[in-house]
């Protein structure tokens, strides 16, 4: 699949990059991306949560009332789950949320987004470009000269560009990542994926 080169003005630079069919041209496998995002977002989570139980609250064990004769529920200390202020019963406990992935499956799913989104329309290849200094409204113009300010965009780079990361930072529809750090999750989550030129290069490399 050939796709045109364009500048940071969105016009033509007369060149075209050809995408390798091994990786923007593959059958999609869902299921394998549905996996892959699973353990994405699973990941993510902190797993901190945590409440107390009835042997974690602070109170008195006294028997509040005697067993008999009250004329309503036995109960025994303060602390009783029933109560307001006492423990919680079966509450959440710290635990880690982390899914392991296959190699293979995680490769696969890469493959399956980047066809996915090749089939789709949704890539922009854009020549290699750098900013001297973080200006969040250059970025703003280049995306609107893609004509992908609206969408939800991934700018996908050779290498960390910490002036692109810092311009794009407080944009709500728009990040910067690496080739190597590209992930299934980030690709299928942006609707606009724009691949620098010397980036396909670098996915060629973490795919082989």
């Amino acid at each position: 699949m050939k796709l045109e080169v364009v500048n940071i003005q969105g016009q033509p630079t007369g060149r075209d990059v050809e995408l390798p069919e091994d990786i923007f041209g593959v059958e999609p496998n869902e299921h394998a991306v549905y996996l892959a995002v699973k353990q994405y977002l699973a990941n993510q989570r902190q797993g901190t949560h945590k409440s107390k139980e009835r042997n974690e609250v602070a109170g008195s064990t006294r028997k509040i009332k005697r067993q008999k004769g009250t004329g309503t529920a036995r109960a025994g200390d303060i602390k009783n789950p029933i109560f307001r202020g006492g423990g919680r019963i079966f509450g959440p406990r710290p635990r880690n949320y982390g899914l392991r992935l296959n190699k293979k499956v995680k490769r696969l799913a890469r493959l399956s987004a980047l066809s996915g989104k090749a089939s789709a329309g949704e890539i922009v290849v854009v020549e290699d470009f750098s900013f001297e200094s973080p200006k969040t409204k250059e970025y703003i113009n280049i995306l609107d000269a893609l004509k992908v300010k609206d969408t939800k965009s991934l700018l996908v780079t050779v290498d960390y560009e910490k002036t692109l990361y810092l311009s794009s930072r407080n944009l709500k529809k728009s990040s910067v990542v690496r080739a190597s750090d590209l992930n299934t999750y980030d690709i299928l989550n942006a609707g606009s994926l724009i691949l620098s030129e010397g980036a396909i290069d670098k996915i060629k490399e973490s795919m082989a």
